[in-house]
């Protein structure tokens, strides 16, 4: 099986060459495709030089299954391409709400992948995939009426310059110089920006509607979910502070051994100092942790909870190898 991968020099693109790296997926060629300034870069993948290709060029034809990267506007326009001859696993906003494209995290619902009309299957925004993977057993289980969430998301949320950015700021904040902000709308070194991408006319952010709307679509859409998200001074790794309104009534001890038991969690909750996950300890990790399970003793079968997750990982490389390997799957299974 030949794989490509566009934006294979991004973040995102070289996690899942690091996740492939881990996979048994049996790859007969892999194919890394990036943008005319990083055509001829030389990346190794398993042992092997292999060579950058221009996306504006590369041939799409032999390619089963490929993977975008590289923003929305790449996507918009290269993925049709691509969908011509692969299946495309798009990281990107662009077609996550598009009625005919699913949206996927398969520990929670891949049967939607049978809904794929346009060759091209979406992977959620990484605050959302790492919460509904979380939300979905016990939605199952007590029936979710409504989930407030506060997310405090890292700089690599935003690709590789906010990330630079925030070391360069860190050291002109420690030697008292002048900051000028260039990713970020204020200063992220020592600071919090409750600001995620652009505002929209409700007051919301496209961050925080992107998490109501793809929990809806992905998880269930009778769910009322409201945001705040939150940019911090962190590398990596994405924080959640959820509180979740049940119909039915729960208990705490039901609610931890149905997450422990639930693929892609890890529950660490043991209510004395450092008794929970921080980002820096979820970085690099495939899981998913949930800390601070406790009842909101203001409302009825309410539960509050604390989620971690390297946004890298579980927000986009994990989870979009996770839907080749279920495409796979369904495949040798003759779905």
């Amino acid at each position: 099986m030949n794989i490509a991968i566009v934006g294979a020099t991004g973040n995102v693109g070289r996690k899942i060459l690091e996740v492939l790296e881990k996979k048994k997926l049996n790859i007969t060629e892999l194919y890394l495709v990036a943008s005319a300034r990083s055509a001829g870069q030389k990346i190794i993948f398993k042992g092997k030089e292999h060579e950058v290709f221009n996306l504006e060029t590369f041939d799409f034809s032999k390619i089963k299954i490929t993977f975008f990267a590289a923003g929305g506007k790449i996507s918009e326009k290269y993925a049709p391409v691509a969908a011509k001859h692969s299946i495309v696993i798009d990281n990107s906003s662009f077609y996550r709400m598009d009625p005919n494209v699913p949206l996927i995290v398969p520990q929670v619902n891949p049967e939607a992948i049978n809904n794929m009309k346009k060759n091209i299957i979406a992977n959620p925004n990484c605050s959302t995939a790492q919460l509904v993977i979380v939300l979905k057993p016990l939605h199952d289980l007590f029936k979710i009426q409504r989930v407030v969430v506060s997310t405090y998301q890292s700089v690599s949320g935003g690709g590789k310059s906010p990330m630079d950015e925030l070391i360069e700021q860190t050291k002109l904040s420690l030697n008292n110089e002048k900051i000028k902000p260039k990713n970020f709308t204020k200063q992220i070194a020592f600071n919090a920006i409750p600001q995620i991408d652009v505002f929209t006319d409700n007051g919301y952010t496209k961050e925080e509607l992107k998490m109501t709307n793809e929990t809806k679509k992905i998880l269930d859409e009778k769910i009322e979910l409201t945001a705040t998200c939150v940019r911090i001074p962190v590398m990596v790794s994405h924080s959640e502070s959820v509180n979740i309104q049940f119909e039915k009534p729960f208990s705490l001890e039901k609610v931890r051994d149905v997450l422990s038991k639930a693929e892609g969690c890890e529950v660490y909750d043991l209510r004395e100092d450092g008794g929970y996950i921080t980002p820096i300890e979820a970085e690099g990790k495939n899981e998913t942790y949930i800390s601070r399970i406790r009842e909101d003793k203001t409302n009825k079968n309410s539960l509050n909870l604390w989620i971690v997750s390297d946004n890298l990982l579980r927000g986009a490389a994990l989870n979009a190898v996770e839907i080749a390997e279920t495409l796979i799957t369904n495949n040798s299974n003759g779905k």
